[in-house]
């Protein structure tokens, strides 16, 4: 067999000892990753150091590419290098490219970019969604993917798996989900139904570890950056002052992209990522025609102004909501005696209301939008 570049990409793939900024030092002086690769000893350790050289030396001796391909092919896993075309080009100019990834599904969603007005977005926030939280994850969601968007998120608990879900509750709708660990494993375990989901509607499942990499805690922020990286925006829809989504909408301010936050319930203190990030810049959305509209897709299919569209799959709340608008403007404390719900699922409730353009609030009345 043939050794060529890309499999000693592969290689240092796999060596734990090697990351993407070493491996970005170690290609700086040896040319290739060959030349690397084939270096004595000495010279390897003199560019990585002299304990991470013996390791090296022992992994070569173990790893066998012949067998490891066949392995990635019996589980229709395909390794993409960093130099091959079919590498996200929005990722490969991030400060520390992944050296190569991982990829089970739909290839074709990675050159999203020759396709007419279809992009990427992100869409991250906390693993302990509300049901504000779902509501508009849900909402936005649904509307980009079945603008021709492609909704990226982690697959994590929350607000991950809603945006994934809402992306394939539409009609010809893509997701993509990075993971921080191997592509051969669905985490949590809980959505493994939803990683099989993503892979028969021609989703994509993305990594920078190798198959069998169990996930740890320092994965998590590196999957993090590659979400960013592959998007051409992200949405925060939810989150706590500490939450995770906070590192992804980071990395997407570095690196250039839009980031987009929707405004939540002050008495919420899962509003707080969000806020933050409309305060550090962030364009603040309560519609998804104003992402749209600011990254310029112009065929999109929204009618975000038809009523007959906003009263479709109201949920029952909602219904009782409407029911009680119908005749009357209604203040928040009447609409909290009418429902008899707590006043913060109230608020929620009415919140999400208003950004699917059912109600509208003048003057602390509520009432339908005509």
């Amino acid at each position: 067999m043939s050794i060529t570049e890309k499999d000693y990409y592969l290689f240092f793939s796999n060596f734990s000892g090697v990351g993407p900024i070493k491996f970005k030092k170690i290609l700086a002086h040896f040319g290739s990753a060959k030349m690397a690769y084939e270096a004595d000893t000495d010279e390897f350790g003199e560019i990585a150091g002299k304990v991470l050289s013996k390791k090296f030396e022992t992994f070569k001796n173990t790893f066998e590419i012949e067998n490891y391909l066949e392995k990635l092919k019996k589980q229709k896993i395909i390794y993409i290098a960093q130099f091959e075309k079919d590498y996200p080009e929005l990722l490969r100019h991030v400060p520390n490219p992944p050296i190569g990834l991982f990829v089970k599904g739909n290839m074709e969603l990675f050159n999203s970019n020759i396709l007419k007005n279809t992009r990427m977005i992100a869409v991250v926030g906390t693993r302990h969604i509300t049901h504000y939280g779902r509501e508009v994850t849900k909402m936005f969601s649904g509307k980009l993917a079945e603008s021709g968007m492609i909704i990226v998120s982690g697959m994590a608990y929350g607000v991950d798996a809603v945006a994934h879900k809402a992306a394939l509750d539409v009609v010809g709708g893509k997701t993509t989900a990075v993971l921080g660990n191997g592509v051969d494993q669905a985490y949590p375990r809980e959505n493994q139904k939803l990683y099989e989901e993503i892979l028969d509607a021609k989703g994509l499942i993305v990594s920078e570890l190798p198959p069998g990499t169990p996930p740890s805690v320092g994965s998590f922020p590196s999957r993090n950056r590659i979400v960013a990286g592959i998007s051409s925006a992200v949405l925060v829809t939810e989150g706590a002052s500490d939450s995770g989504s906070l590192i992804t909408a980071n990395f997407g301010l570095e690196y250039g992209r839009k980031v987009f936050a929707i405004p939540g319930p002050v008495t919420s203190s899962l509003s707080a990522a969000p806020l933050r990030l409309i305060e550090k810049g962030a364009r603040l959305v309560v519609d998804p025609s104003d992402i749209l509209r600011e990254l310029q897709i112009n065929n999109y299919k929204l009618q975000m102004n038809s009523k007959k569209s906003n009263f479709q799959n109201l949920s029952k709340e909602e219904e009782k909501i409407v029911k009680i608008l119908e005749n009357e403007s209604l203040n928040f404390d009447e609409i909290v005696r009418e429902l008899k719900l707590d006043s913060s699922k109230t608020a929620s409730i009415l919140t999400v209301m208003e950004l699917k353009g059912i109600i509208k609030n003048a003057g602390g009345e509520y009432s339908i939008t005509l």
